[in-house]
């Protein structure tokens, strides 16, 4: 059991070390040094169900030393896997992020795209070009009164301020 126990604990310290070269490394080599920690980790799994079983086997009076140890070691394997895990969250967001970023800058925008759509829904719904314009000025002269409205409710809210107080 030390023997492996001793391989794993270093394959464990080499992921560790490795694990800063994600940090490092460019776009082409990332996916390549992600897979290469991940098969490490797996590596890693399967030497510790082999230690399980070969703590299990041990006298009775080492058994406990040799789970806790085992169990340190698992432990400390499920951090480099949640740790490798953020890392590839974080770079597909960044990833998609940039996707979105080239695609708002690539479109092209115009100006009356809303009330051109409007309209061509209104024609297919068989309303004339009369009734629309009428409906358009009808809108442009409910947004005077709406604005005389206000400005004649203010005037007479200061009115009444002013002459209460």
């Amino acid at each position: 059991m030390e023997p492996l126990y001793q391989q794993t604990h270093k394959q464990v310290h080499e992921v560790q070390s490795h694990m800063g070269r994600l940090e490092t490394s460019d776009r082409q080599s990332l996916h390549l040094v992600e897979n290469e920690l991940q098969g490490r980790i797996d590596q890693i799994f399967n030497s510790l169900e082999r230690l399980e079983v070969l703590s299990n086997k041990e006298p009775p009076n080492k058994r406990q030393n040799a789970k806790l140890r085992v169990d340190q070691l698992k432990y400390d394997v499920q951090h480099l896997q949640t740790a490798l895990r953020n890392f590839q969250h974080r770079r597909y967001a960044r990833e998609q992020q940039e996707r979105q970023r080239e695609e708002l800058l690539a479109q092209t925008f115009t100006t009356n795209g809303t009330q051109k759509k409007i309209l061509d829904i209104a024609n297919m719904l068989g309303l004339s070009n009369t009734v629309m314009r009428l409906i358009e000025k009808r809108a442009f002269q409910d947004k005077y009164f709406m604005v005389g409205g206000m400005l004649l409710t203010c005037l007479i809210m200061v009115l009444v301020v002013h002459y209460l107080t």
